[in-house]
């Protein structure tokens, strides 16, 4: 028989809900220990993305003396840092390279029923932006933290054919 398991707060990612309209995902949950006097006085970080599903994503950190809290700072603050994407098809219009600090993510437009083909934190920011299909690859750190800003940078970007059209003042076939 196998026992029940207990309930404690995900480190992974692997946790997704639903406030109102936006979907937030938790990243990652650092602990830290700060030694006092009386012995070790732990502390939070909480690193979360939020979206839409339709093209609206951002990440937020935040930290805390407790889980939850630390979560709440998280997404209010990533509801307060949300960017636009083009999302066509439920893919992105075209390759794109991200940059920060020593991780560089490149982001692949992919055929339908390709799905996401991506790690762990670069798969949370796509299904929470709505991208269904792209294929991905991580290079340099794979600190979930810098791999998640390397990805929405990549992701901000974006352009539309009909962006780059105006840009230009030329039409393209």
């Amino acid at each position: 028989m196998s026992s029940p398991k207990k309930s404690r707060p995900s480190r992974s990612g692997d946790e997704d809900r639903t406030r109102g309209e936006l979907i937030d995902k938790v990243i990652k949950i650092k602990r830290c220990a700060a030694v006092v006097k009386g012995g070790r006085r732990f502390s939070f970080a909480a690193m979360v993305v939020v979206g839409n599903g339709e093209g609206r994503v951002g990440w937020g950190y935040g930290k805390a003396n407790e889980v939850p809290p630390s979560v709440e700072k998280a997404v209010k603050q990533a509801t307060r840092n949300t960017v636009t994407i083009p999302v066509e098809n439920g893919t992105i219009a075209h390759p794109v390279v991200g940059h920060f600090g020593a991780a560089r993510v490149v982001l692949l437009p992919a055929g339908p029923g390709t799905g996401v083909i991506a790690g762990a934190a670069v798969r949370s920011v796509c299904e929470v932006a709505g991208i269904q299909n792209i294929l991905t690859k991580s290079y340099g750190t794979n600190n979930a933290v810098t791999v998640v800003k390397a990805t929405i940078e990549a992701l901000s970007r974006l352009r539309t054919k009909q962006e780059i059209e105006r840009l230009r003042g030329v039409a393209l076939s």
